[in-house]
């Protein structure tokens, strides 16, 4: 099996694969349905497949002086290498954009609900006065999100298209609960927005307050460098070319300014309840008359896999933690870099203590080894799981995470009501982990494009400006440099509700 994506090697490996960068559009058919799941949080997946460079002729597994350690290149190539593509999207947009609704009917033309169970969701929908919320019940499967018509939680289901499996995760809309969309794209690869084309809905969405502006500036500032854009409920417009370009025009224009360059995102026109341009060929004549290019499910078909580091030391971002059988216990998370096999111990941080690895699982199958970019659950034992907490890492006894309560970074403000000064108190998101902080420092205020300093130690940060900072935590926290690990390096700061800055842990005071 062929595949684009790319695992970090060892310097003089040379890999067997190039990557392209953006879209190749030429593949249209083949796709399926795998397996779906639900999940409370995004903490389950399988192991993305990858071609792997080729070890000297006779290699079986290599072994490091000390200690017994598997070559990771070897072992990866022999755990994965029959293994299709593996990715992980987050679906982001304003609130009322359609997200739910959309790949709900897109979860359904791929097979995953049947006739019965999409006929019973008609009915509910119908008597509660919201049928055009029957396909969004696909995802929203809670009381609560039904009633109000909103994802509140993120959502995880699984489909297959022609190259790829992907798993999908659903990431709310609405601005209060933002920390459960940045908890679910710090866990994503990729990014699927959404946005209604209604006329007035879409400058909704996308005016400063607008969940269209900030979920793709925070998407871009977690990392993820592709997004295909869904021009949603584009029937409501008559399949408007003029509407489509005009919306097109404005997000790309803002897009590369975030920080995405112009071959990595990917504009479609779709409509989430008609179901046109999801799987098939639209069959519109009035978008036919202008629009020949992919349908959404081509496009997130030919998304790159994203480098798996997995010759980096070990690394797991913890996002949920529950009983186990016995005195053990699980935390689920992501495999951020390296990789990890049942019996190991590790480095439990920030509490520096040590657990022993009894089992480790992807999806609730049982494996024997899991890589970087891995969604999964670690069996711990050997530490009380109240020692363990959300936002905690497990790292490499050997090769630990840093620990620091105070740290300089390079920040990015956004939008601020009130100027960032000295002393100012944030809300700090690092992976899974949310932790009071505060701006102890203003040590320099940058040039934007260069990085070039232009004021030391300035009074003040205002709206759109680059500055050197020195943060301070409540309690020491785990964490890197983003030159070292560019997954745990990026940091979000926010204040009553809203993202005021991005930035990269460019320095770690000990």
């Amino acid at each position: 099996m062929t595949t684009n994506a790319r695992i970090a090697v060892p310097q003089g490996v040379k890999p067997t694969t190039n990557v392209t960068k953006g879209f190749d559009l030429s593949q249209k058919e083949g796709y399926r349905l795998n397996v779906a799941s639900r999940s409370e949080s995004p903490a389950s997946g399988r192991g993305t497949p990858v071609n792997v460079p080729s070890a000297d002729s006779g290699d079986d597994l290599k072994f490091s002086k000390g200690k017994e350690k598997l070559d990771p290149v070897v072992l990866y190539r022999k755990e994965r290498g029959d293994v299709r593509e593996h990715l992980y999207m987050v679906v982001i947009g304003h609130v009322d954009a359609g997200k739910s609704t959309l790949m709900g009917h897109l979860l359904y033309a791929l097979g995953q609900v049947n006739q019965k169970t999409m006929h019973k969701y008609e009915q509910e929908s119908r008597k509660l006065g919201k049928q055009s919320f029957m396909y969004a019940w696909v995802l929203d499967e809670t009381g609560e999100e039904r009633n109000r018509g909103i994802t509140m939680d993120v959502g995880s289901f699984q489909f297959e298209t022609k190259h790829k499996t992907i798993t999908l995760l659903d990431a709310p809309g609405h601005k209060d609960f933002i920390p459960n969309m940045i908890s679910g794209a710090g866990h994503a690869d990729v990014a699927l927005l959404v946005v209604d084309a209604t006329r007035g809905e879409f400058e909704t969405g996308f005016d400063y307050g607008g969940q269209t502006r900030e979920h793709a500036l925070l998407v871009r500032s977690l990392g993820i460098a592709q997004l295909a854009v869904a021009i949603n409920k584009l029937d409501t417009v008559s399949w408007s070319q003029q509407r489509f370009d005009e919306i097109k025009v404005k997000l790309r224009t803002f897009l590369r300014q975030a920080g995405f360059r112009e071959n990595d995102v990917a504009f479609v026109p779709c409509s989430g309840l008609t179901g046109q341009n999801l799987v098939q060929e639209p069959t519109e004549k009035e978008l036919l008359s202008w629009y020949n290019g992919p349908s959404l499910i081509e496009v997130l078909d030919n998304f790159k896999c994203p480098e798996r580091p997995i010759t980096k030391p070990f690394r797991f971002s913890v996002n949920d933690l529950f009983k186990g059988t016995g005195s053990s216990f699980c935390v689920s998370g992501r495999v951020e870099t390296g990789f990890l096999s049942v019996g190991e111990r590790v480095l439990v941080c920030p509490s520096r203590e040590l657990a022993v690895v009894k089992g480790v699982a992807i999806e609730e199958s049982p494996k024997q080894f899991i890589f970087a970019g891995d969604q999964a659950s670690v069996t711990l034992s050997g530490i009380e799981m109240q020692n363990v907490a959300v936002g905690f890492i497990l790292s490499d006894p050997g090769n630990p995470v840093q620990i620091s309560s105070k740290f300089q970074a390079k920040i990015v403000v956004f939008n601020v009501t009130v100027p960032i000064t000295k002393g100012f108190s944030v809300i700090l998101h690092h992976q899974s982990l949310v932790e009071p902080a505060v701006v102890s420092k203003l040590i320099a205020q940058l040039h934007k494009n260069t990085g070039e300093v232009i004021k030391k130690h300035p009074r003040f940060l205002s709206n759109n400006t680059s500055a050197m900072v020195e943060i301070q935590t409540t309690r020491p926290i785990a964490l890197e440099l983003y030159c070292d690990c560019k997954e745990l390096g990026r940091i979000m700061l926010r204040v009553s509700g809203v993202t005021i800055a991005a930035g990269l842990i460019m320095k770690i005071i000990l």
